[in-house]
């Protein structure tokens, strides 16, 4: 598609909205920049742009609207990209829709201007870790400067993809959200990690889930690679319609064809023949089963985008966890205080307890996406010594631990995070363990999980 003078509506104000614009004025696109948020203004979005954009010299300069768009310039449009955070089925979005506008996502506008190799990661959880590891792997590979890690790890796409060439990789972490709006998205090798429940809110529907998922390999072939999770149901279903070559990982069978677990050793196997990569304890500073599959998947894509074996498990062996992902902390007092602000909904957050191998007290609860918890209470098996729950859900998640026998007198509530994290360190004693895992978004008490995150090792730090 082309954009030179095309008059293009860009709906959200974000870093995803702002990267759109850059790379629209690039092509030489008549932007409109429209937030509708009632908080800010058109002043705020220039001084914004002014202020990220101040090197860019544009054809036509943005036109910045906010709050309510006039019906003259809706009219007007002849292209719109939405940001991630946009829902596609807002009436403003419906209308462009019925009048043939085309709508896309900044994921897609990006990759039209994408000149090299394309490696693109989703999933309910694990995205991130698995992201980074092969973003790791291939600058071990190709060198730093032919690398680009972007997308929902925080690095919009339209910000880096201009520096692409014939003989560069772009590694994207991709959601949900912005699978909605790709149309001729293409990578090279794509993978689904898993599909659990998340963003029904958004969504509506795990079908309707899934789909979008799915759409992360709409368009490849079977010249293409999709790494997909042969233990989930959702996944190991798309294996067998995938348009391109399925390649699986499994940490609960073994595999004639894949990368598994077998004991202690993930192994890889062709035709039956099976190779010992690595020691999950020896060769790995990651914890817990979900990053055993995170690694497998790591594996997976970087070997589908040619790099050697050798060169995949030098960096997997020195690989540390992702900030805020079951990451570490410190211990005080010989507690022992881990981060996995990350685990946004209860999948993930089951991952975070399972990796627990000491008594641990609980953080949960946060904004609510309309997710249920029992399987998340049902994973505590005896570890959850207690659970401090604050944020919207969190009589909502005590109800359902009382409906599933958790002891009464160890559900415990906070007004507020700092009175959660006294709370946590009065009641943990020396051998046990705090973990921040609350299986819910952040939305409501802090910005992002990032900050939430951020707050939990500026508190175990300065005790």
């Amino acid at each position: 598609m082309e954009f030179r003078n095309v008059k293009t509506l860009v709906i959200g104000s974000g870093i995803s909205g702002i990267g759109a614009v850059s790379l629209l004025g690039h092509m030489g696109a008549d932007i409109i920049l429209f937030d509708g948020s009632d908080k800010v203004t058109a002043e705020d979005l220039q001084d914004k742009l002014n202020a990220e954009l101040s090197d860019q010299c544009m054809e036509y300069p943005p036109y910045c609207i906010a709050g309510e768009l006039p019906v003259e310039a809706e009219e007007q449009v002849e292209a719109a990209v939405l940001s991630p955070g946009v829902p596609t089925d807002i009436p403003l979005v419906n209308r462009l829709r019925d009048r043939g506008v085309p709508i896309l996502g900044e994921i897609e506008l990006a990759f039209l201007a994408e000149k090299g190799r394309m490696a693109a990661i989703t999933g309910t959880n694990g995205k991130t870790t698995t992201t980074t590891l092969v973003g790791e792997i291939m600058r071990a590979h190709l060198g730093a400067d032919k690398v680009f890690v972007v997308g929902n790890i925080g690095n919009p796409y339209t910000m880096e993809v201009l520096k692409t060439a014939s003989d560069t990789v772009t590694v994207g972490e991709i959601s949900s959200f912005q699978l909605e709006t790709v149309h001729s998205f293409r990578p090279h090798v794509s993978a689904i990690l898993n599909i659990t429940p998340d963003h029904l809110n958004r969504h509506h529907t795990m079908e309707a889930y899934a789909a979008a998922k799915e759409a992360v390999a709409c368009n490849q072939d079977q010249s293409d690679i999709c790494v997909l999770n042969a233990d989930n149901g959702y996944t190991a279903d798309f294996a067998q319609r995938c348009p391109a070559r399925a390649v699986l990982f499994s940490s609960q069978r073994e595999l004639r064809d894949g990368y598994y677990l077998r004991g202690d050793h993930i192994v890889k196997s062709v035709d039956g023949e099976a190779r010992v990569l690595l020691d999950i304890h020896r060769d790995m500073k990651l914890v817990g089963l979900c990053n055993v599959e995170n690694v497998m998947a790591a594996i997976a894509v970087s070997e589908g985008m040619g790099v050697p074996m050798e060169t995949i498990l030098r960096v997997v062996r020195e690989f540390q966890a992702v900030e805020h992902r079951i990451e570490f902390v410190a211990t005080k007092a010989g507690v022992d205080y881990y981060n996995d602000s990350k685990g946004t909904n209860p999948d993930a957050a089951i991952q975070g307890i399972r990796a627990m191998s000491k008594p641990t007290v609980l953080i949960g609860g946060g904004y609510d996406k309309g997710g249920e918890f029992d399987e998340w209470i049902e994973s505590f098996e005896g570890k959850v010594k207690y659970l401090v729950l604050i944020g919207q859900t969190r009589e909502k998640i005590a109800d359902c631990a009382r409906r599933h026998g958790f002891d009464e007198e160890r559900i415990r509530f906070a007004d507020s995070f700092p009175e959660c994290l006294q709370l946590c360190t009065a009641l943990a004693e020396a051998g046990d363990a705090v973990l921040l895992s609350p299986a819910c978004a952040s939305w409501g008490m802090f910005p992002n999980y990032e900050v939430r995150g951020q707050q939990f090792k500026e508190y175990v730090n300065g005790r």
